[in-house]
């Protein structure tokens, strides 16, 4: 198929490691040209590097915290600077801590607000005068847990949850400029922060990571950790040219393990 993504300009967000990574990479692979972000830049200049070498679109990157208004607002001039009109937006974030809601304090909240939810308003403010001009793309990046909470991620999944309400709001909003808005819903994807939340599991059963990871799977139908160029196939498509109709959508990549219809 066709994903009609050659000379696109995309902005993914969180983009140096994990699922952004795998993102940016599946559209490279397709001839996008993909601006990079994270706070990293040393990861940054690598990720660029490898995606370059892929002989398809066009890698850049650009250093930004997403908790930072001037930032963001700098981040997406760049953009426009380097490839031109934005087409396509991927809002990712990292995950918040983990523990339980007596844990933390309203500090804490707000700051998993401002990283978690009110990043992805504010990029969406700054890239929506491109995409009105001529159509275009929004995934926003949540969690399974907009369909069945994670024990201890109270603070992710208070905000997770938003970022399906904000979706499905401007997907109509935005409907009559042709902008398609959806969620994406990784479950267990083998990634850093998947290892770093079985840690926590781990430590919290006296257990192994090891033992913490197969009961997980046991869960899962297809019996095992979804591998995040899985995951990254079904955004590449939701962000493509062949989707022309889906729009509102919230979109589970979990390998059957949450249960509700």
């Amino acid at each position: 198929m066709d994903l009609h993504l050659t000379g696109k300009t995309a902005l993914v967000v969180a983009s140096s490691q994990g699922l952004g990574r795998a993102i940016a990479e599946q559209l490279v692979k397709e001839g996008a040209n993909v601006m990079l972000t994270s706070r990293d830049e040393e990861k940054l200049k690598r990720v660029a590097d490898e995606l370059n070498a892929l002989g398809a679109g066009k890698a850049a990157y650009c250093r930004a915290d997403i908790t930072k208004v001037e930032e963001i607002q700098a981040l997406v001039q760049a953009v426009r600077d380097t490839f031109g009109r934005i087409e396509i937006l991927v809002n990712n974030a990292g995950g918040p801590p983990s523990g339980t809601f007596e844990q933390f304090t309203d500090e804490d909240w707000m700051k998993a607000f401002e990283l978690t939810l009110l990043s992805y308003i504010r990029v969406i403010r700054e890239v929506l005068p491109d995409l009105k001009q001529g159509g275009g793309h929004i995934v926003n990046i949540a969690s399974s847990s907009i369909k069945q909470p994670i024990p201890g991620l109270v603070l992710s999944n208070t905000f997770r949850t938003g970022i399906v309400g904000l979706s499905k709001t401007l997907s109509v909003e935005l409907a009559p400029y042709n902008v398609l808005v959806n969620t994406v819903a990784p479950g267990r994807i083998a990634t850093d922060r998947l290892i770093y939340l079985d840690e926590m599991n781990a430590q919290r059963q006296g257990v192994s990571r090891e033992e913490i990871q197969q009961q997980m799977e046991a869960n899962i139908p297809l019996g095992r950790y979804g591998q995040p160029e899985e995951f990254a196939r079904v955004v590449a498509f939701l962000l493509s040219g062949a989707n022309t109709y889906v729009t509102g959508s919230s979109i589970l990549v979990d390998g059957g393990m949450i249960k509700s219809i």
